[in-house]
């Protein structure tokens, strides 16, 4: 592996003692070399969740986010990644909210720390409690925007772009990784950031649909999941289901296809997304994430509890929908999101909210 500078304010402020730490997310030669290994003729690439997180997930891996926050995200991946007992990650995403959870099992252990919060459930507690009790370590800072030319550099092969993002804001004394340079095509003092390519050492993408080889088709957002397919050492495909490789040649729908070689391993996961949305598949479990971040977000017995009783004390995606109401839960799922993509206009999206009984302090 090479030798690498990095920005000595952030270093210092950052109190990295350590900087090899830092260096697999921007090391180019060894995510060369893991592409090239990559299997480039078609073969059936399935298996199941459990044998996907046990061979391509290994302790200490850099660990990138998909999907965007609550939508379209790998969650029973990560769940199975908990029940696995995965130690000592680092962790990138933009945003990272998903790195939350994650800490307290010990899965995630380093954060390249972009954006946490829950939008209309608040800020997540229970990261802001993590940190403070230095049960994750910050390795660095990121914006949205920071991260995701970041990875798109790698799939464009290129060493990294040149940007003005995050000059504007102190990220730069807190992210090791980007410099500010003098724009080189200009004379006059014209200040740059230089954010060098990305290469997460595992990326787990959910899709709505894939065949066997890995193609895989995305409905909705793609946020950075192209990027990172191309980005990533290893990749592991969930979809909703597993469909014939002409399904995907001759699908004239909307979306993005992610092209078979930059996949590892192809698992059939319906409901792969769960807790979260899912486009044009359901809609997120809105009751259940307010009962994550009121509830069980700002007191770390109250998290460990909620989160034993819905991933450890499950075994899958399906015992995980049952405990949400099942059959029932899936019907008004479906008709959520398609009301939410304008498919479906008589719909209440209201729902029983979670009401804090003061004398015992617990929410019901």
């Amino acid at each position: 592996m090479s030798k690498y500078s990095y920005n000595p304010e952030a270093v210092k402020n950052l109190k990295i003692e350590d900087t090899s730490i830092l260096d697999s997310l921007i090391d180019f030669e060894s995510a060369r070399k893991a592409h090239l290994k990559k299997e480039h003729s078609k073969v059936d690439k399935r298996m199941s969740l459990k044998e996907a997180i046990a061979e391509y997930v290994k302790d200490g891996d850099i660990l990138s986010d998909a999907g965007f926050a609550y939508v379209r995200t790998p969650h029973q991946a990560y769940f199975e990644m908990m029940r696995q007992g995965k130690k000592g990650l680092q962790a990138i995403g933009a945003p990272n909210t998903n790195q939350s959870y994650l800490i307290n099992y010990g899965t995630v252990a380093y954060s390249h720390n972009s954006y946490i919060g829950a939008e209309m459930r608040g800020t997540d507690r229970n990261y802001s409690r993590q940190l403070k009790n230095a049960k994750v370590t910050i390795l660095s800072e990121w914006s949205h925007g920071g991260v995701a030319l970041g990875v798109k550099a790698s799939q464009l092969g290129a060493p990294g772009l040149l940007s003005k993002q995050m000059l504007g804001s102190d990220i730069m004394k807190y992210n090791p990784y980007v410099k500010t340079i003098q724009n080189p095509m200009r004379d006059d003092p014209d200040p740059v950031a230089f954010i060098p390519a990305l290469y997460p050492d595992i990326t787990i993408i959910h899709v709505q649909a894939a065949d066997k080889f890995g193609n895989a088709y995305i409905y909705g957002p793609v946020v950075n999941d192209a990027a990172l397919a191309a980005a990533s050492r290893k990749l592991i495909i969930t979809a909703e289901e597993i469909v014939p490789e002409n399904a995907l040649r001759y699908n004239g729908k909307k979306g993005v296809t992610l092209p078979f070689m930059y996949a590892d391993a192809v698992v059939e996961l319906p409901f792969g997304a769960v807790p979260g949305n899912m486009p044009g598949c359901y809609y997120w479990s809105r009751q259940w994430w307010e009962k994550t971040m009121r509830y069980a977000g700002p007191d770390e017995e109250r998290f460990i509890k909620h989160f034993n009783e819905w991933v450890m004390d499950t075994k899958d995606q399906f015992e995980f929908v049952e405990k949400l109401g099942g059959a029932k839960w899936i019907a008004e799922a479906r008709r959520q999101t398609k009301a939410a993509e304008n498919d479906n206009e008589d719909i209440d999206f209201s729902y029983q909210e979670y009401t804090l009984d003061n004398d015992s302090g617990i929410y019901y």
